[in-house]
């Protein structure tokens, strides 16, 4: 019989990868998806009749029991959140509620209704927030320096929590930065691509951006969402960084992306401080080697090819009249 699947917030970039990875394994794919007057689910377009969607809630308890008992998940992915960092500034309460206690729901959703699923949280590199050590592993401190990192780090402890507690198969991936194609507008990497995309296609003239000089490691998602289903096939529940152990200034985005349709940054890119956060994370670069090791991981897809399939794809998207 095929495995099950339950994703929440499979509307979302990771969500729509995770989607098509378990489907090419002969998974039987759910989603939650929340009920709102806007309904997206053009990431999940071409997926449509092959996966399953259900209305559910993380700030409601009692819709994540109802539906594992209707799904009777293998595996639940819990990727909902409310996940852009600078609105966590203005929300933070909210970003509390989904980011951190949603969590907790759902594992005492999964505790009382269904304890033998297999439960991945989708932890953060924003965790680390002001690093205490370079690079990050499994064992480095958490010093979150936003709303969101501090609700990932509960929501990352309440995982360990409730594995140890109770003895659920619960594990947690901390996923350094991964983006693609699908990743939000509202997300530096995206910004960057197509207003690059929009540049080229004499649409607009200037780019706005914040502090150049922050570091990410950046990683494509399409990799990212393997380690998720690799962490979830393992005998013992653990926790995993997952990265490239590369590091790139959002300068570095910037040039490559402007190179990659034959413009040179400097005559668009100008600072505006209304993009400079009040408390900024400055280097993130993870250490994957347990990854490596244990899981047998590997990221496919190095910077410069991701700026590059993501300035393509939205000078598709420009020229097609698409956002």
């Amino acid at each position: 019989m095929a495995k099950r699947a339950l994703i929440t917030g499979i509307t979302g970039q990771d969500g729509s990868y995770l989607a098509e990875l378990l489907l090419k394994k002969g998974y039987e794919v759910h989603g939650m998806v929340r009920r709102s007057s806007e309904e997206k689910f053009e990431r999940i377009a071409h997926l449509q009749g092959k996966v399953t969607l259900h209305q559910g809630d993380l700030l409601d308890q009692f819709s994540l029991a109802a539906l594992l008992s209707l799904t009777q998940p293998d595996e639940v992915y819990n990727l909902a959140a409310q996940s852009f960092v600078p609105t966590s500034w203005n929300q933070p309460v909210l970003t509390g509620e989904f980011t951190a206690l949603g969590v907790t729901k759902m594992l005492e959703a999964i505790r009382h209704t269904r304890p033998q699923v297999r439960f991945y949280q989708a932890s953060s590199s924003e965790m680390f927030g002001k690093v205490l050590e370079v690079p990050q592993t499994e064992d480095t401190p958490f010093y979150p320096r936003s709303p969101y990192g501090v609700a990932k780090a509960y929501g990352h402890h309440i995982t360990v929590n409730y594995r140890e507690s109770f003895k659920l198969f619960a594990v947690s991936g901390i996923l350094f930065n991964h983006e693609s194609p699908r990743r939000g507008l509202e997300f530096v990497t995206r910004k960057v691509t197509y207003n690059v995309a929009r540049i080229k296609h004499g649409l607009q003239d200037k780019l706005p951006m914040g502090n150049l000089d922050a570091k990410r490691d950046w990683g494509f998602a399409g990799d990212y969402v393997d380690a998720m289903w690799r962490m979830l096939q393992q005998d013992e529940p653990d926790d995993y960084v997952v990265s490239t152990n590369e590091t790139h200034t959002v300068k570095e985005l910037v040039e490559i992306a402007f190179a990659r349709v034959g413009l040179d940054w400097q005559k668009y890119v100008f600072t505006d401080p209304a993009f400079v956060r009040p408390a900024e994370v400055d280097l993130l670069i993870g250490d994957a080697a347990k990854a490596k090791k244990k899981l047998g991981w590997e990221p496919t897809v190095r910077f410069k090819e991701l700026v590059e399939m993501m300035v393509d794809a939205d000078m598709e998207r420009v020229k097609a009249g698409q956002r």
